[in-house]
């Protein structure tokens, strides 16, 4: 169920990597649980950074960041305690789902994370069936990951998070490299995971797709800043913001 708890809070966050190129700079936001939020920018512009670092996978340069009202830092998830309750509450979906998947089948990649959180066998074959189910993949379990295409490795990546049943969901350009049908089904799935009260974080650069799933935007510039958030009718109609941040383009009008 929905309520008003803060998920993330984001404070005046700065970020760079080791060649010293800024990849955030002064990053400020708010998510409520529940929340459908699209983080929109060309590529380049910080997207994937914040998700990761929303999953604690780097930490700010400068700036704070607080998890469900806690500290999200390094010494924070060196605690058990903390660091077993944030992983099994946040999920994120890479946009490469290469980089997810190691194991050597299907059925084994979505019992993985299940058996981390010690869950009886009964319980952990419980949640595999339904995510196996729920992402319509019942025939790859015993394929090989590797071998299987685009579209088939997104949902064996999702059935894999499915299957923590976590509060939030961080995803990573999820319909790069998707068909028609298969970007289709993956709003379908978002707007599913909304609709059971889960709360959506989505990195793309896709205006359509962003049109159907947000309930808010927030719009990186190519300067690695926010700058615009708000109600997606406000901001996708904004074409002259759209504009300077390359999310669209003026066609050229045609004199005859």
């Amino acid at each position: 169920m929905v309520n008003e708890e803060t998920v993330f809070d984001v404070c005046d966050v700065s970020f760079a990597y080791e060649e010293k190129q800024p990849a955030l700079e002064h990053v400020s936001l708010k998510v409520p649980a529940g929340e459908s939020l699209v983080i929109l920018g060309a590529n380049g512009s910080g997207k994937s950074t914040l998700l990761n670092l929303l999953d604690g996978l780097y930490f700010p340069v400068r700036g704070t960041i607080a998890a469900f009202g806690k500290p999200l830092t390094e010494e924070a998830l060196r605690d058990d305690e903390f660091n077993f309750s944030f992983r099994r509450r946040v999920g994120l979906v890479f946009q490469d789902s290469d980089v997810q998947l190691f194991s050597a089948s299907v059925l084994d990649e979505v019992a993985f994370a299940p058996l981390q959180l010690g869950l009886a066998r009964e319980e952990v074959n419980r949640r595999v069936e339904a995510a196996l189910a729920a992402l319509r993949i019942e025939k790859l379990r015993d394929r090989a990951p590797h071998r299987l295409s685009g579209g088939e490795k997104r949902r064996v990546a999702l059935a894999s998070l499915l299957t923590l049943q976590p509060d939030v969901w961080l995803m990573d350009e999820p319909t790069t490299g998707l068909d028609p049908r298969s970007q289709s089904w993956l709003i379908e799935f978002i707007l599913e995971q909304r609709k059971q009260g889960r709360t959506m974080i989505v990195a793309t650069h896709d205006l359509s797709v962003t049109e159907e799933i947000a309930t808010s935007i927030c719009v990186f510039s190519e300067d690695h800043q926010i700058v615009a958030s708000g109600m997606p009718s406000d901001i996708l109609n904004d074409h002259d913001l759209l504009h300077r941040c390359n999310l669209s383009h003026y066609h050229a009008r045609v004199i005859k």
